[in-house]
Parts: C-alpha cells; structure tokens; sequence
C-alpha cells in the first residue's frame, strides 16, 4: 500500500454550493488520482466567498473526509471574490529581498483596502521584450521588473483558518481560485502552448484566468453563477429556495405553462455571464499589446448550463471546450466509478489544482 509523501496536500474547494475534496499522488508512474469526493452545504452557510456559519461548514466537511476515509491532515484550500486582489503592477527593478522588504509601501497604492487589513504575497514574472524594440526602450524596461501582486483580506484567511483548525486540519497553502484553476489547466490534456482564456463558474462565482504561455496575464472574479438561476426561479415562480434549486438540475419535473419562464430566465443569465466574459476578454485585447486569446476552456457546476457553451462560443467568436482536471491522471478503474468522475469533472477543477500543491510552496 503505497504511503502518503510528506509534502503532499489534501486539496479542498470550499465553495458556496458544495465541498469538494481531492487527493493527487506522484508516483513513479505519473499523477494518480488518489481520492476525490464532493458534498452539498446548507443555503447562504458562505456568502461571497466569506464562511457566514462556521459550524455547519464544518460538520459538511469533517462528514466527507470521514467518508473518504483521507488521514492526510495537510491541506490547501484557496479564496476569491471581493476579498481578494490579484494585479500586474510594474516598479524599479531590485533584488528579492529588498522586495521583501518593500512590497507592502509598492503595493500600497495598488490596493483599495487599508494595507494593515491585508495579507500580501507576490511572484516576480518573466521580463517580456519584443524582437526589434528600440534600444532606448529596452534600456527603459531593463531599469523596470513586471510583479504579480496577491493581497488578501486577513478577516477572510483568518475565517478559513479557523473552519480547518475546527475540522482538525492543518492549512499549509491558502491559494486563490484563479491559479488553483490554472494548475488544473497545466496538467490537462490541452494546448499548453499559445494563449487561453480560462473560465470558472460556480454558484457564487464567475472566475476567469487569461494565460499566455504558462504566465498568467489578467486574472478577474465577477459575483456571477448559478444561483442568480435558483433566485430567479423562486422569484417567477413563487416557491423556495430548495424547490426552485430541484427545478434549475431537471430533478423536478415541470408544467408547460412553466417552461417558457425557465426558457427566459436561463437564455437572459446565459447572456449576461456571456457579456460578462466578453468584456473582460475585450479589456485584455485593448491593455496588452499583442495578445490573441486562441480559446476558452470551461469549467465549474455552473458551466452545465443548457445552451452556455454554444452562446458564449458566438458572443466571443472563439472556439470552447471543457477543462477536464482528470485527463491525464492515471486512474484505478476498480476505486473509482468512471461515469461519476466523468460527470464531476467540471465540479473538481479547483480541487484537483489545489491538490496538486506541495508544502513549501507560496
């Protein structure tokens, strides 16, 4: 029976709807998919990303790592929303630990909340410089150094802390979704190569990560997601939260006089996520000279909306497909039911990158 490496996380996506949890191992044959499982949390238990009920979050979770039977305590979980700032900011160029030192007066400016409220991190990037760039340019952008910011709300990460302290979890890494996403990305079966418009959308969030050549270019979270459908219907149709939700998933049936509701609301919400995306992908177009976005792969509970992929496909005039975090695992038939995975691919992108953390990472 293989033994779990010491430096290998649980990955756990706490997201408004559900938890997934998800373990990865690196063997001599490749990444294997140890364990993955998902279950339901109660309405309104987080809201915007932040943990309104603690204690019923936590028996949610304690319940589906007793049921996965995980001993792993080490775990990586990550964050999003309003909560969280992810910027591309540029600043004289000076070594890393100097860096250190000064990031929070560089970042300062760069951040809309007070900078004592915030927990701040950063990745130096790839200097890029075009063939044929005049020399008094490149003098120019030598003097300068491109940093990726990530500052993050300390009342938030302490919210976190505290629900996996309660579970009897250790937090290692705490992430963010844009790059637990991204991780999921670099170990699929797509196109590393080029430019890609990754795209999330959950039941409170819509999360979108543009990379180009392995670097992410412009990250964004937008509070839109399949609960904007749930609401709607209750609203229409004047019934509860957990009727409308059954009638959103096709688990009840419903009357013709209803249908052209259910038609309206979803083609109106498959809009505006569309719109939603297109603007951003039109902003990185218009701000970062020279970059061509060559697709968009989906992912996220909410990305199984009838009709979704083919609008947004017209509305971007880009070819989509579906970001499988399970592609290129190697995965025991006999442990797991191949139809489950294959239906829960979308749900576990976010687990699956966040798995795929070590410790020691940032």
């Amino acid at each position: 029976m293989a033994t779990t490496k010491k430096n290998q996380l649980v990955g756990i996506d706490i997201g408004s709807h559900s938890i997934k949890i998800a373990e990865v191992e690196d063997s001599k044959q490749g990444l294997v998919l140890k364990n993955f499982g998902m279950i339901a949390l109660p309405h309104e238990a987080i809201m915007d990303g932040s943990i309104k009920e603690t204690e019923p979050v936590s028996v949610a979770l304690k319940n589906l790592l007793i049921n996965l039977k995980t001993k792993n305590k080490n775990s990586a979980t990550s964050i999003s929303g309003y909560s969280v700032i992810v910027k591309k900011i540029t600043i004289p160029r000076k070594g890393e630990e100097d860096l250190e030192k000064s990031i929070y007066n560089e970042a300062e400016q760069y951040i809309p909340f007070d900078i004592n409220d915030v927990n701040l991190d950063f990745q130096i990037l790839p200097s890029e410089m075009k063939e044929g760039a005049e020399e008094e340019e490149k003098e120019e952008k030598e003097g300068l150094m491109d940093i990726l910011l990530v500052a993050a709300k300390k009342d938030i990460i302490d919210e976190y802390i505290g629900l996996f302290q309660l579970s009897e979890l250790n937090p290692v890494v705490l992430d963010i979704d844009a790059f637990a996403l991204q991780n999921a990305f670099e170990i699929s079966d797509a196109d590393q190569s080029g430019c890609h418009a990754l795209v999330h959308i959950g039941a409170q969030q819509l999360t979108i990560n543009v990379v180009r050549e392995g670097i992410s270019v412009f990250t964004r979270d937008s509070s839109y997601g399949g609960i904007q459908i749930t609401n709607e219907i209750q609203t229409k149709l004047e019934i509860s939260y957990e009727e409308a939700e059954k009638i959103k998933l096709g688990a009840t049936p419903i009357g013709p006089d209803q249908r052209p509701i259910l038609e309206g609301i979803f083609s109106s919400t498959v809009a505006k996520w569309s719109q939603e995306i297109k603007r951003a992908l039109d902003f990185v177009a218009a701000t970062f000279m020279g970059i061509k976005v060559d697709d968009i792969l989906l992912s996220g509970g909410s990305s199984l909306i009838p009709g979704l992929s083919e609008y947004l496909s017209v509305e971007t005039e880009l070819p989509l497909s579906k970001l499988n975090p399970f592609a290129n695992l190697a995965i025991k038939e006999d442990l797991f039911d191949m139809a489950y995975l294959n239906y829960c691919a979308p749900f576990a992108v976010i687990a699956i990158g966040l798995a795929l953390r070590s410790i020691g990472d940032r």
